[in-house]
């Protein structure tokens, strides 16, 4: 299984979701993809497989992943405070893959139903459904 993780800003989040992937899918190929090069270092200093940062990396990481995690931002035009290109909002809105979102309520992105709350227990949920795909 093909995973790719999206992030942006420093990374945090990314960082956050590839150590809990490894950890309970120890033998998982992870592609980390950064909107920016300090949000890449994070997630492969992390424990991702490789990584790489830009609009295209997106684009092309999309067209191969198999499922594809990150904040609910990556399918947003012009959130994470502008990282996210139109076109890679596209490019994950339309790849193959399955997506897990990560309900984030941030950046002017509000989503109904979405209590507040740990984004760790966010994290966890995120990687249970990702269990349930092997």
């Amino acid at each position: 299984m093909n995973i790719l993780i999206i992030d942006g800003q420093g990374g945090q989040l990314g960082v956050q979701l590839v150590k809990a992937v490894t950890e309970r899918m120890p033998q998982a190929e992870i592609t980390a993809v950064g909107t920016n090069a300090t949000a890449a270092a994070a997630m492969l200093k992390a424990g991702a497989s490789q990584a790489a940062c830009g609009e295209n990396p997106v684009i092309v990481a999309c067209r191969k992943a198999d499922v594809i995690i990150g904040p609910i931002g990556i399918v947003i035009a012009d959130s994470l405070l502008g990282e996210i290109t139109p076109s890679m909002a596209v490019a994950v809105g339309q790849a193959d893959a399955t997506r897990i979102l990560i309900p984030v309520n941030r950046c002017d992105n509000l989503v109904a139903g979405v209590a507040p709350g740990k984004v760790s227990d966010l994290i966890a949920d995120a990687v249970d459904k990702l269990m349930l795909l092997k």
